[in-house]
């Protein structure tokens, strides 16, 4: 059964993964601060999207662009005049929504009043801010609300560089910022945020094959990371759905505690963004194919996650309760390559001949590890304490291992122990984490 919104809220805040940002000073909305356990889930997600994105590929690069952008770039992309939600504002408590996410149009969901919205209006959704002292229009700049855009205007600067022939992709981690006019669902959908967007280029007549490759490619990273099938969807747009620039796209969606919800897009965003920033330019980033003697902006697709969403996504994924032994146990079934500690090494007691060997043992396991030694409570309350953030391994140093030099090593997921000599623990942890 799926963990309840509220049931991953409080086992966020409770254990360390994400806390409300300014707490101290009543809460900042919609923004929030990852915390310790938070941060390495994260980084853990962006890890491996890199990994399989770029680290393993022959045919894929990575850049890391400036949050601050010409202005120029936004005009280019049409992010400046078309970038907008439809924003009605309730007469009577004065909250706005997004008129297309309102489930019924005529009655103000906050207060009840019926009939009391004012006319649409175009709400351009990024942020503004000036470079400089002066704050004239000329000073003007956006924060960036995606990170495709540094890619695009750097196609050129990578292609040259690299010496890249076509097909070859460009990808990028990085915040992205959008000033959603009704933001919420804890940190699925915040106003500062992070994209995990690659941008693959191909010759036009290879972008269809290409973007069905890019759907499976997806999907498989999903699954092999261990989320649910059952949880996951790819459902392909209707004509009436695409952006401007789409001959097609497939949302990547997963079924959170309120429904089904977007975690990724990919898209044949065909050769548009080329095209308007070769126009608004003067800049030719065209490709020139020697062997045929032609030249042609390339096609895109362009598989476009967010980093913030599929960590949210994995953690839900990952939550379970079950019964042992009369008493109820919270476990996080997460991958141990997104598990924010791969071990724990428990001292039995606060003893100092048994803290000590554990520091010991800690020191020389942390260069391949992540991990924490943990010393406080009953060790029946550590393995359920690690249980539920989700560590696949808990290693115990007993009074026994002072004589025979063995640990005691107990599986998050079967909770079955083997009695494992310190010598041979090495082994034994590269066969079962990778």
């Amino acid at each position: 059964m799926a963990p309840s919104f509220d049931t991953i809220v409080n086992l966020s805040k409770r254990r360390g993964f994400v806390f409300q940002s300014s707490e101290i000073y009543g809460g900042l909305r919609s923004a929030y601060d990852y915390g310790p356990l938070g941060t390495l889930l994260l980084n853990n997600v962006k890890r491996e999207w890199w990994r399989s994105m770029v680290q393993l590929r022959p045919d894929v690069v990575g850049v890391d662009s400036a949050i601050l952008q010409s202005r120029s770039v936004w005009q280019a992309s049409g992010h400046e005049e078309v970038f907008t939600d439809p924003l009605v504002e309730c007469k009577n408590c004065h909250n706005r929504f997004r008129i297309d996410k309102l489930e019924d149009t005529s009655k103000c969901p906050n207060c009840g009043e019926r009939d009391s919205f004012t006319d649409p209006r175009a709400f351009n959704l990024m942020f503004r801010t000036h470079m400089g002292p002066v704050e004239a229009e000329e000073n003007m700049v956006y924060l960036r609300p995606e990170t495709a855009q540094g890619i695009f205007i750097n196609y050129e600067n990578v292609r040259r560089t690299q010496r890249l022939k076509l097909p070859f992709g460009i990808a990028q981690i990085g915040k992205s910022f959008r000033n959603e006019i009704t933001p919420g669902q804890f940190v699925f959908r915040t106003r500062e945020f992070e994209q995990m967007e690659m941008e693959f280029f191909c010759r036009p007549d290879e972008a269809d094959d290409w973007f069905r490759y890019w759907i499976e490619e997806r999907k498989r990273w999903y699954l092999d990371l261990g989320m649910s099938e059952d949880n996951v969807r790819f459902r392909e747009h209707d004509q009436d759905e695409l952006s401007h620039y789409s001959a097609g796209t497939v949302d990547v969606d997963y079924r959170f505690p309120w429904g089904w919800d977007e975690l990724e897009g990919i898209a044949n965003r065909t050769d548009f963004d080329l095209r308007q920033h070769s126009d608004h330019s003067g800049e030719d980033l065209r490709y020139f194919d020697q062997e045929a003697d032609e030249r042609f902006h390339p096609y895109v697709i362009e598989p476009a996650a967010g980093a913030t969403r599929t960590t949210y996504a994995f953690l839900i994924d990952a939550y379970h309760e079950e019964e042992v032994r009369g008493e109820q146990r919270v476990v996080l079934r997460l991958d141990p390559r997104l598990a924010p500690y791969q071990l724990a090494v428990l001292p039995l007691s606060k003893k100092p001949e048994l803290t000590g060997p554990a520091e010991e043992l800690a020191q020389q396991l942390r260069p391949n590890y992540m991990l924490e030694v943990d010393v406080t409570q009953s060790i029946g309350r550590r393995y359920r304490r690690h249980d539920e953030i989700g560590t696949p391994y808990c290693i115990t140093y007993d009074f026994d291992s002072i004589d025979d030099r063995a640990v005691t090593v107990r599986d998050r997921d079967t909770m079955e122990q083997d009695r494992v000599s310190i010598d041979r623990l090495p082994g034994y942890l590269v066969e079962r984490l990778p």
